[in-house]
C-alpha cells in the first residue's frame, strides 16, 4: 500500500483536455483569421502549455510574445472550467475516501493559478497536503522533477508514492520518479499507457487498487 497519492490534475481530476484544446482553438482562430493552424493539439495531452505555444510561435510567428499567449489562454480556459465545472463525478468521493487514509498532493504541468481553480470546485482543495505545479520545478513532464517535488513537499520517500496519471507524458514521469503509476484512460487508450504499472478504466478500480470505496 502507498504511504502517499500523487494525483495529476488534467484529465484525472477534471476533465480539462477537451476544454485546453477548445481554448486554444479560439485564440488560433483569431490571430490567424481563421486560417488552419496545423496544431496537432491532441499529441500534447500532458505537456506543457509552453510546449504548444513554443510549436504554434516557430510554425507561424505571431506579433505576440509567449508570456501575453499564456495568459490570454488561460484566460479562456478558466472562463471554460468556471462555467461547465467539468470534475469527474466520481473524483470527490475517490479524494475524500483517500485522504482518511493517505497524505495527498497534486502534481500537475498546469500553472498554479489553474490548479487553484480547479481545486476549488467541490470544495477540493482541502483533501490536499500539498500543491506542485510545473511553475515550481521549471521542467515539464516526462520528466520527474514535479513528482519528485510533490514527494519532497510530503516528507515521503518516491518509492512510497503512488501516482495516478492519464498520459503518456505523466506515466513515464512517474516512472522516472521511482514511483508506482496507475494510469486511467480518460485521454489515452491502454496502448499508449502500457508503461504504467497499472492501467484502469474506471475510479472504481483506482479505488480497488488504492483499498478504499470509490
Amino acid at each position: 500500500m502507498p504511504e502517499a497519492i500523487l494525483f495529476d490534475l488534467d484529465g484525472v481530476i477534471v476533465d480539462s483536455e477537451p476544454k485546453h484544446i477548445a481554448a486554444f482553438d479560439e485564440i488560433f482562430l483569431e490571430i490567424l483569421g481563421g486560417r488552419p493552424h496545423g496544431m496537432d493539439l491532441h499529441s500534447y495531452i500532458g505537456r506543457s502549455d509552453q510546449a504548444v505555444w513554443t510549436d504554434f510561435i516557430a510554425r507561424h510567428q505571431p506579433p505576440h510574445d509567449p508570456a501575453h499567449l499564456t495568459s490570454w489562454k488561460q484566460d479562456h480556459y478558466l472562463e471554460i472550467l468556471r462555467r461547465e465545472q467539468p470534475i469527474y463525478p466520481a473524483i470527490p468521493a475517490l479524494v475524500r475516501n483517500l485522504a482518511a487514509r493517505h497524505p495527498l498532493a497534486v502534481a500537475s504541468g498546469s500553472v498554479h493559478r489553474i490548479i487553484a481553480e480547479v481545486l476549488a470546485l467541490q470544495d477540493l482543495r482541502r483533501h490536499f497536503s500539498a500543491i506542485a505545479s510545473v511553475e515550481d520545478v521549471g521542467i515539464p513532464k516526462p520528466a520527474p522533477d514535479v513528482f519528485l517535488h510533490a514527494a519532497r513537499l510530503l516528507g515521503v520517500e518516491p518509492a512510497g508514492c503512488w501516482v495516478i496519471e492519464d498520459s503518456a507524458a505523466g506515466v513515464a514521469a512517474g516512472r522516472a520518479a521511482g514511483m508506482t503509476v496507475i494510469a486511467i484512460t480518460n485521454s489515452l487508450p491502454a496502448e499508449r499507457l502500457r508503461e504504467a504499472h497499472h492501467i484502469v478504466q474506471t475510479y472504481d478500480q483506482v479505488a480497488a487498487l488504492l483499498g478504499v470505496a470509490s
